[in-house]
């Protein structure tokens, strides 16, 4: 009876998330080699290597940084070594109060000059194949729709979650009589079998052989897309206090005024965090940030964000370091101590950062980016055999009704049957 109830969990889950994790499935395949591709369908955002060429800092990029109208420079971004962002905030229009539509969200300049290479608006396909990749990206994450299609994904990858488990126990024997023998079976393909056989055995074995990294994939799905649960739920088998006590401990602290401008200009900005970042690795015992990648000035609260990584963070493949971050009061230049952004060393911090890593192929090199550029054709592969499985029963069911019913079987039985 449990088993019966548990095949049509498995059976109607599977249908009702089927859809969904074909799209993740394809989307999250092409992921795997998004900055690659990016440099496909996008190849004018990049800049011609200068190999032996210094970049420009950026204090000095934002400062080359060509005038837009009714916006100005807010901080910069390092993409990679051959392509640097300028991050511009749209001013206020005093007709409608409301900030001015710049036509774009991110701006590209050649790292070793300060040339525009290109702008855009992230994810809008209407622009172009220029948008192919953060268009993937969009469709991936939220099904192009921030907010309600985050919560819909999350709530599948609950139930896929759940499914995990429920699919693994389906494939153990029903009698603990020859529970290896028959359990055997369950993880094999059978050759020279039909159709149907072939996709019973594709589904079974594939489910089988990569449960512990579909689980993986399932539940980081859920810590992407569904944070609460998540935090919930890892607290309950660990010491893992929720996300949610952080944001809380933030609100509680008086909230920070908004500033249009800052007092403190973009290049002693920079300066400050540089020398705070510094200080900041030498009280931790670590080597000092030389490879900055973000600055920028958040308007709403009034600071200057800053991101810096060191070249000796790197693990050949492995989880690298947290990067230095340093948040500036925009007027003052003092440090501003915001909890909820501060890169963390607890266990909580390091199994996020993992399954994070895990999810979006940042570790472990080439090898483990082809395997998870397979992996997302497999899942759309478990969900297109689940259909097919599920048809074929179907029809089965439908036809043995008809046939009960032309040998004048009565209408209850065929029903049943």
């Amino acid at each position: 009876m449990i088993r019966n109830i548990l095949v049509f969990l498995h059976r109607w889950i599977g249908l009702s998330m089927a859809g969904f994790l074909v799209v993740v499935g394809l989307t999250g395949s092409l992921l795997a080699f998004d900055k690659e591709l990016e440099r496909v369908f996008a190849a004018k955002l990049y800049a011609a290597p200068r190999p032996g060429v210094p970049p420009l800092d950026l204090a000095t990029l934002m400062e080359r940084a060509p005038a837009i109208p009714n916006a100005r420079v807010a901080g910069a971004t390092w993409n990679g070594v051959d392509q640097a962002g300028i991050n511009y905030q749209p001013e206020i229009d005093p007709a409608t109060k409301k900030p001015y539509e710049l036509g774009f969200n991110q701006f590209f300049v050649d790292p070793w000059t300060g040339a525009e290479l290109g702008r855009r608006t992230r994810g809008d396909i209407s622009e172009g194949m220029i948008n192919f990749m953060p268009f993937v990206l969009k469709l991936h994450d939220a099904l192009l729709v921030r907010g309600a299609g985050t919560l819909i994904l999350g709530i599948v990858a609950v139930f896929w979650t759940l499914d995990c488990f429920n699919g693994f126990y389906l494939t153990l024997p029903v009698s603990l009589t020859g529970f290896w023998r028959k359990w055997k079976a369950a993880w094999l393909i059978k050759r020279g079998a039909g159709a149907y056989r072939l996709n019973f055995d594709l589904h079974r074995a594939s489910g089988l052989w990569l449960w512990p990294i579909l689980l993986v994939f399932a539940w980081s799905s859920v810590m992407f897309n569904l944070r609460p649960v998540y935090d919930w739920t890892m607290s309950k088998l660990m010491e893992h206090h929720s996300m949610l006590d952080d944001l809380r401990a933030m609100m509680e602290k008086p909230r920070r005024a908004a500033n249009a401008a800052p007092t403190l200009e973009l290049r002693a900005g920079l300066e400050t965090a540089q020398r705070l970042a510094e200080e900041q690795a030498r009280k931790n015992g670590r080597p000092a940030p030389d490879q900055p990648t973000t600055f920028a000035y958040i308007d709403k609260m009034g600071v200057y964000f800053y991101v810096a990584r060191s070249s000796g963070d790197a693990h050949d493949g492995f989880l690298e370091e947290n990067p230095t971050l340093v948040i500036l009061d925009g007027d003052t230049g003092a440090p501003v101590d915001l909890p909820l952004l501060a890169a963390g060393t607890t266990t909580r911090d390091l199994i996020d950062r993992w399954l994070g890593a895990l999810h979006m192929a940042h570790v472990f090199g080439l090898p483990y980016k082809i395997f998870v550029c397979a992996l997302g054709l497999v899942i759309a592969m478990l969900s297109a055999t689940g259909v097919y499985i599920w048809w074929k029963k179907r029809k089965a069911r439908r036809f043995r009704k008809t046939q009960a019913v032309s040998l004048g079987k009565p209408l209850e039985a065929a029903v049943i049957d």
